[in-house]
């Protein structure tokens, strides 16, 4: 005897259960986490204090200088970016500026140039990149460690984002590390224990398990493609069981014939 259509169904969707249930439950937690979750904090705004302004005291020279310097440098393509910042109450030139291997290759490179002279200076040390994360903090400013970070992976909570850079983690409850781009001079994010965890649980909802950010990834796109099929197989067996269903279906089975 063939197999009932609500006995196909039963299994599949069964089946389906079982294969993407435990991703369901990823999702929901997940789904729960965030919503509960103020986006402010988890990216340490509160723990962050605004940048200083500069005071008009001395003068400063124009951008010219220390672009006319770049543009003696060899290889010097074009200039794409200026910007006065304020590093440690010290008035510092931004220089953003591209060049070109023999390959025809582009690469972006910053310089740091002192403002009130145009001289270009090094990179921040390991001392200025600590006082300025601990400027910018709101918190406690005892610092536990202090790392420099030349690469990072793609699963690093201060992945793509400018290198070198000083990881300075503070010693607090919620493990703050703040990261300072040491060839840009400015704060670029900080890192708690509320936004690991939310970035954990990001990377098991995109089920991006590479880089963690990639919402486009086959897996993604085939568990959900199989919790749709999962949902709608629920709705066909809850209508496949239901009493007017199994009224409307005819008797399969065969008369038995008289034999009187």
């Amino acid at each position: 005897m063939k197999r009932s259509w609500h006995w196909r169904i039963r299994k599949t969707h069964r089946y389906l259960g079982v294969l993407i249930g435990v991703q369901f439950l990823f999702w929901t937690v997940g789904g729960l986490y965030f919503s509960w979750s103020n986006l402010d904090d988890i990216h340490g705004d509160p723990m962050k204090r605004p940048p200083g302004a500069l005071p008009l005291q001395g003068a400063l020279v124009s951008p010219s200088v220390p672009l006319e310097i770049l543009r003696r440098r060899a290889g010097i393509d074009s200039i794409m970016g200026l910007q006065l910042i304020d590093v440690l109450g010290q008035p510092i030139y931004q220089l953003t500026y591209r060049t070109q291997d023999g390959h025809g290759h582009a690469r972006t490179y910053t310089q740091l140039a002192d403002a009130r002279t145009g001289q270009l200076r090094n990179e921040l040390t390991k001392g200025e990149a600590t006082r300025l994360a601990q400027r910018r903090f709101a918190g406690s400013s005892a610092v536990e460690r202090v790392e420099y970070l030349m690469a990072t992976d793609p699963h690093h909570e201060y992945r793509a984002k400018p290198l070198p850079a000083y990881a300075v983690t503070f010693r607090q409850p919620a493990h703050a590390t703040i990261y300072v781009a040491a060839q840009l001079g400015t704060v670029q994010s900080i890192r708690t224990d509320p936004w690991r965890m939310f970035d954990w649980l990001w990377m098991l909802h995109t089920m991006d398990y590479q880089g963690r950010d990639n919402i486009n990834n086959g897996l993604l796109r085939a568990f959900s493609g199989l919790g749709l099929l999962t949902i709608l197989s629920g709705f066909a067996l809850y209508f496949v069981s239901s009493p007017r269903f199994r009224r409307q279906r005819p008797n399969s089975r065969k008369p038995i014939p008289n034999r009187q």
